[in-house]
């Protein structure tokens, strides 16, 4: 045996060991019939040449499958993989796999959009989703396309994103059969397009192109019986762009209108939209003069089936047709509207015209042939009525100027197969089969330039080839050139056109085939299906126009190359439905065939000058319900949009990549010691897969990614699935032999103590006995001697005992005796003395009682008789008589023992005087308040009659002083009084326009060269806005008005100029926020206002402004603020946001959580060196500067507490709103992080003493969301758990996180779907908006609070940094 050939066989011998491993109690897919596939479990290993392989089915089946060893079953992916965004993230690539995938997704998680290499995968949902709003455009806004889940905005973005940053146009190619969404997907596109793109002008370029679609739909879509409107034409649109890739206009090309249509529905199908719209409108007045009726009137509206006609005698079908058509009066309404003539036009829908070299024959046709020509008459109208309407729509949405870029948005056909297959499905078939010969050759450049780019040496695929096909169809004597021969010939039939088929390819080509029980039909072997095609060459024919009779009819309808755009301006001509033959020299006229050939070639043309992007839509189920998968409806659209093709090609070469940091993170484990003590990371993922994976040609190592073949990502997931379940082991091996010891332990000393025992008991013997014996008998009589001993002791001493107690009983005894013969004789005093003193008490209680009565009567009648007395002698005088009385009553009482009559008689009247003296002082005191405020109030009048006089004294003085001066000057200079009348009003001009001058330049000063960091250094905070209020007081102070409203409005102004100029510097910013806010408490605290004046000192009091309000000026000063407050919210919600997502959800910071997965071609590109990567201690430390700047430049805290609540609100929002759009992110592990990152934000606020400013609250729904991430998702209590938990997110925010939950390894379990059911229902009784994005956009409502300045202007100075040396203190 050669080397070579012991090589081969040594590689052949690992490849069927690996093998042999993988089918080791593995998981496989097998083929079912219902099901497409079924997964199964490996319950016996299998081994190299075994027949049968032993596996379980889900529901508990045992089955011995058959195999082929050289054609095994599709392994399973692990369930770390299933579920990804991206099929080709899968490793094993196959059928079953893709299926799925899908299935999980869009079943459990609700996820209509997976990724299928550069493929959007989008399944029809049947069901309205809140994933469209303005929020989800604008988060997946400027993302990269692998950052987000997938969606249909994710593909308009990159298409926008490579034609910004390329300036080349994009194509997006939506294609699926009827039902699957495409219309919607379309749609989307452009509304994304015209969100995100706004056009600056006035046009609103974007709301045409928008308002567009409905028209376009309702005169193409129809309803059939696989979708209610079905597009039944297709249509690329060009979206323009200028130069600031704004759009600018658009243009609409439309393919292959089904014209079919218009004559011919099938059962439980409509015709278009249009005509049942305007039979609705029928009515109105605008409708009445096309004399319509309701649909059911009209046979093309009302057609629900195939009406068939047998044949009769031609001559009389060809009468009965004129006849039917000259007495009906859709006929003459027909002809009254296009304005044609009714009997010329009955004429020539009956009867044909050979022209021949000799004569002309005008020949009449028969009821079937007349019947195809008025269909072929209604076609070609509503084609160049479609047409029309097309060509206006592009005339409003033209642009003037020039193109600078465009994307185009194509909304076509799938690949379609019915039992019946017409002509249209024979041409859409042929521009699928177009598309994807074009798709092949895309991905294969995509795949050549990806492994350029990673330094990957290009090997061919094989893959599907499709050109044989489109030869077939479009080569020089194919299909499509026989058919138009055919249709060409005066005598051309069905049956000739199909025998040139069957004599050119027939056993000739394998693509085409000839049914076996038809003549009437053939079969064509596309890419995704064999189709058999059944052609009537009668349906095709176009009206072709006579030059001799010509009616006012639409524009140029007839003519292939039209003129005029109107079409209602010029003439057609008219004659038989059947083409002639025409002379050499004439042109042929363009059959159907050939315009659509032409059409898509032009079509082509455009998409291979693009970049394209690929939307494949699939329809679920053809019940049309919701989220309901119908795997083999789904396996055949896959089949045939061209996903398991892409699959299959991507298995061929390497479908798995990871970046070198990827890799390192998720396999560490699998690395030993000596390999990580390696610096260089790239350096160990080389030696560790060099170790795992023997055979080198299963992967590739590239400059910043590894490149995997199908199935070994699988292989890497078992070996570290199994490197985590041996350490398990080991885990559980140690804990389980340290439980066992402690058993073994307690056991050994339990029987240790048993053997002690029972050793003891076995060494008892004869001697033993005898010793013991000769003990006992000692014991006995030591025990007696001792016992007897002691008893002795114990008599005598009971006998004492006995002595003492009983003379101590005896001495007791007696004592008691004496003790109760005295106790008797006290008791009889005691009691005799008890009695006679309660007898007094009583005596005394009813003495008291009848006193206070007569009292009361007393003071009654005082109190009524001498009210105009002082009280005070009504009180003395009533003490007097009281005691006086109460003398007299103790000597006729007797009452001899009271010892203490002036206390019982203070003690009776106490409450009396209490309260005679208690409404004496309160009179005098309501006197003496009135007294004082009476003094207050002539005190503050006799302070505003001085103010007032010396008002008028200052003005007096003014006065005479200008009086004085006036008589001055003119005693002086009266010869020449006018030129010095002159010269004195222009020296006061000029001197307030220095002044004013001066002023400028002082606001010029401090708005323009004043630099934040340079002014808050050791200065008071707002001391610009100070010197600002200190000019306008100096205004007020000359009482010059004119002065004070344009330094006003010159500082308004120019605030609002600085602001402008330095829209995007928050320093700036902040310095003159700061400075508004205290200008504008300036103004109120010296508004002299007495709301704004409490807290002022009496010499801030002297500095208010006397002679004019301000109050219109604080008005538009607070709507500055609240302008400069907002534009400085914007700048720091720009700086932070980039941070926002990388550092609070992206960045892992706690050890030994990585969260990284297997991802496919849509991920991010990254290195090992990620220094530019932003981690939370990037927001963290963006937050201090925004703090410290605020801070220095003296803002207050109150507003400052305004603006971290609103980031805080940002970063919480646009955190949450990623999660949302982030299926990879929602993990366990990745909830501990974001706990972790939301506790470093509060450690910020604590640190900045800021806990009050509401902050933390905003964070609440994010603090709720990561908590849903960690918390247990299984039982009936923990759904509750959840339900009362979460009150900050609303149920659409559960379920989708509930949904998207992914598992980073094999030990999670996902959320089953009836556990989210069950929250779901829980949820329901909750009244919350249906919205699941938080607007980011939302801006909190702002305060200014009013905080007067503590700072005295007399003490305020201006430095000399500030090179205001020309203002001098008055």
């Amino acid at each position: 045996m050669s080397l070579l050939s012991f090589f081969f066989l040594s590689r052949r011998i690992t490849k069927i060991q690996k093998t042999s491993e993988l089918y080791r109690y593995n998981r496989v897919w097998i083929p079912d019939n219902e099901e497409v596939w079924r997964s199964a479990e490996i319950t016996k290993n299998y081994k190299a040449g075994d027949r049968f392989l032993h596996v379980q089915l889900e529901d508990g089946t045992e089955l011995n499958y058959p195999v082929d060893p050289a054609a095994l079953p599709p392994l399973r992916n692990p369930d770390i993989l299933v579920g990804e965004n991206d099929l080709t993230a899968l490793s094993y690539l196959h059928e079953p796999a893709v299926l799925h995938n899908l299935k999980v997704r869009f079943v459990e998680s609700k996820l209509i959009y997976t990724y299928s290499g550069i493929i959007l995968v989008a399944i029809n949902p049947y069901k309205e989703l809140p994933i469209y709003g303005d929020a989800i455009i604008h988060a997946y806004s400027g993302q990269n396309m692998g950052d987000m889940d997938p969606h249909i905005f994710a593909v308009a973005e990159e298409a926008y994103k490579q034609m910004a940053r390329n300036n080349k146009n994009q194509s997006i190619i939506v294609s699926g059969e009827s039902g699957a969404g495409k219309t919607v997907s379309a749609r989307y596109t452009m509304r994304y397009f015209a969100t995100v793109s706004k056009s600056s002008s006035n046009a609103h370029v974007e709301d045409k192109v928008l308002a567009s679609n409905p028209i376009t739909e309702a005169v193409g879509n129809a309803k059939t019986t696989r979708n209610d409107n079905s597009s039944r034409f297709g249509k690329y649109t060009e979206i323009s762009f200028d130069q600031s890739y704004q759009i600018i206009g658009a243009n609409m090309r439309t393919y292959l209108l089904e014209k079919s249509r218009v004559v011919f529905q099938s059962e439980n199908e409509r015709n278009y939209h249009i005509f049942y719209q305007l039979c609705a409108s029928a009515m109105q007045p605008e409708f009445k003069h096309l004399k319509l009726g309701s649909a059911e009137e009209f046979n093309y509206t009302r057609m629900g089936g195939s009406t068939v006609i047998e044949g009769v005698d031609d001559r009389a079908n060809m009468v009965e047709t004129q006849k039917t058509f000259l007495e009906d009066k859709h006929l003459g309404i027909f002809c009254e509207l296009l304005d044609l003539n009714c009997d010329k036009m009955a004429q020539w829908m009956c009867h044909r015209k050979i022209i021949t070299t000799s004569e002309t024959v005008i020949k009449p046709m028969t009821r079937a042939q007349a019947v195809n020509a008025r269909d072929a008459l209604a076609k070609k109208i509503y084609s160049h009525l479609f047409d029309f309407i097309v060509e206006r729509i592009n005339q409003a949405l033209h642009f003037p100027g020039k193109q600078h870029t465009f994307i185009g948005v194509l909304d076509i056909y799938g690949f379609e197969t019915f039992d019946v297959n017409s002509f249209e499905q024979f041409c859409i078939n042929y521009a699928n089969e177009k598309l994807q010969q074009q798709f092949n050759l895309h991905v294969f450049k995509l795949e050549q330039e990806e492994y350029m780019k990673e330094d990957i040496p290009w090997t061919l695929i094989d893959f599907y080839d499709n050109q044989p096909v489109i030869d077939l169809i479009e080569a020089k004597m194919g299909i499509l050139e026989l058919l138009d021969e055919e249709c060409l010939l005066p005598h051309g039939t069905d049956e000739n056109w199909l025998q040139k088929l069957y004599n050119n390819f027939v056993n000739k080509n394998a693509l085409f085939e000839k049914p076996r029980m038809s003549n009437t039909s053939f079969i064509v072997q596309h890419f995704a299906d064999k189709v058999e095609c059944k052609q009537r060459i009668t349906k095709y024919l176009t009206v072709i126009l006579s030059p001799h009779f010509q009616f006012h009819l639409c524009a140029n309808s007839f003519q292939d190359n039209p003129v005029s755009i109107s079409p209602f301006s010029s003439t057609i001509n008219i004659r038989s439905a059947r083409p002639v033959l025409k002379s050499p020299n004439k042109q042929l006229r363009m059959t159907v065939g050939s315009k659509f050939r032409s059409s898509l070639s032009l079509l082509m043309v455009t998409l291979n000058a693009t970049t394209p992007h690929y939307v494949r839509c699939i329809k679920p189920n053809d019940e049309k319900l919701p989220f309901e998968f119908d795997s083999k409806r789904v396996a055949q659209q896959l089949r045939a949009c061209g996903v398991l093709e892409t699959i299959r090609i991507s298995a061929q070469s390497y479908p798995s990549r990871w970046t070198y940091i990827e890799f390192f993170s998720r396999y560490s484990i699998l690395m030993t010691q000596q390999e990580l003590s390696i610096n260089d990371k790239k350096q160990i993922c080389k030696i560790v897969l060099q170790r795992l994976i023997q055979d080198h040609n299963q992967y590739q190592f590239g400059r910043t990614k590894i490149f995997f073949r199908a199935g070994q990502v699988a292989y890497l997931e078992k070996l570290r699935s199994d490197k985590l379940r041996h350490a398990c082991i080991v885990i559980q091996k140690s804990v389980r032999g340290w439980l066992q010891r402690k058993k073994f332990l307690r056991i050994k000393q339990a029987a240790i103590i048993i053997q002690q025992y029972f050793r003891g008991q076995q060494a008892i013997t004869a001697r033993t006995l005898k010793q013991t014996w000769a003990a006992i008998i000692i014991q006995k009589y030591c025990r007696g001697y001792l016992v007897r001993r002691l008893c002795q002791l114990i008599h005598v001493a009971a006998v004492t005992i006995q002595a003492y107690t009983r003379g101590f009983l005896a001495r007791k005894k007696y004592r008691q005796m004496l003790e109760e013969h005295k106790a008797v004789i006290l008791q009889k005093y005691a009691r005799a003395w008890l009695a006679r003193r309660r007898f007094q008490n009583i005596r005394r209680f009813v003495l008291n009682i009848q006193l206070s009565y007569r009292v009361q009567q007393l003071q009654k009648k005082i109190e009524e008789q001498v009210k105009d007395t002082s009280q005070f002698m009504i009180c003395t005088t009533f003490f007097l008589v009281i005691s006086a009385l109460f003398r007299a009553l103790m000597l006729t009482t007797g009452l001899r023992e009271l010892k203490y009559p002036s206390y019982c008689i203070c003690h009776v009247l106490s409450p009396f005087f209490n309260r005679v003296l208690e409404s004496h002082f309160q009179s005098q005191k309501e006197i003496y308040e009135n007294e004082i405020e009476g003094l207050n109030f002539k005190v503050e009048h006799l302070s505003q009659d001085i103010n007032h006089l010396q008002k008028l004294f200052r003005e007096e003085n003014d006065i005479n002083d200008g009086i004085r001066l006036e008589v001055s000057r003119l005693t002086s200079e009266n010869l020449v009084r006018s030129r010095c009348q002159t010269k004195q009003s222009m020296f006061l001009l000029l001197s307030n326009t220095i002044q004013m001058c001066l002023w400028h330049k002082a606001l010029k000063i401090l708005q323009s060269y004043l630099k934040p960091r340079g002014v808050v250094v050791n200065m008071i905070p707002g001391l610009p806005a100070h010197i600002l209020f200190m000019c306008v007081r100096y205004a007020d102070y000359l009482n010059d008005a004119d002065m004070l409203k344009s330094f006003m409005n010159v500082t308004i102004d120019g605030i609002k100029q600085v602001v402008k100029d330095h829209s995007e510097d928050f320093e700036m910013l902040s310095f003159w926020l700061s400075n508004a806010y205290y200008f504008l408490n300036c103004l109120k605290q010296y508004s002299g206002e007495e709301e704004f004046m409490k807290s002022n000192t009496p010499h801030q009091n002297k500095n208010c402004l006397k002679h004019f309000d301000l109050s219109e000026y604080r008005q538009i000063l607070s709507d500055l603020a609240i302008r400069i407050y907002h534009q400085f919210i914007i700048v720091m919600e720009n700086n932070i946001q980039p941070m926002i997502v990388p550092g609070m959800l992206e960045y892992e910071s706690l050890q030994g959580i990585s969260g990284l997965k297997p991802t496919g071609f849509r991920k991010r590109s990254s290195s090992i060196d990620d220094t530019d990567t932003y981690t939370m201690t990037s927001i963290l430390q963006q937050l201090s500067y925004f703090y410290s700047t605020m801070c220095q430049n003296g803002l207050d805290s109150e507003l400052l507490k305004q603006a971290v609540k609103q980031l805080f609100f940002l970063i919480g929002a646009i955190t949450l709103n990623s999660l949302f759009l982030r299926k990879d992110m929602c993990s366990c592990r990745k909830g501990m992080q974001i706990r972790c990152n939301i506790s470093y934000l509060e450690e910020w606020l604590k640190d900045k003493n800021l806990q009050s400013s509401n902050a933390k609250e905003t964070l609440e729904p994010l603090s709720q969301a990561a908590w849903l991430l960690q918390v247990k998702k299984i039982t009936d209590d923990d759904a509750k758990e959840i339900c009362e938990h979460c009150t900050s997110l609303s149920t659409v925010q559960i379920v989708k996180i509930l949904n998207s939950y992914t598992p980073i390894d094999d030990f999670e379990k996902r959320v089953t779907p009836s556990f989210v059911r069950k929250v779901q229902a829980m949820l329901n009784s909750r009244e919350d908006v249906p919205q699941l994005m938080l607007d980011t956009k939302y801006l909190f409502q702002v305060t200014f609070p009013f905080t007067p300045s503590p700072h005295a202007l007399e003490m305020i100075q201006v430095p000399s940094s500030f090179k205001l040396g020309f203002l001098t203190r008055v």
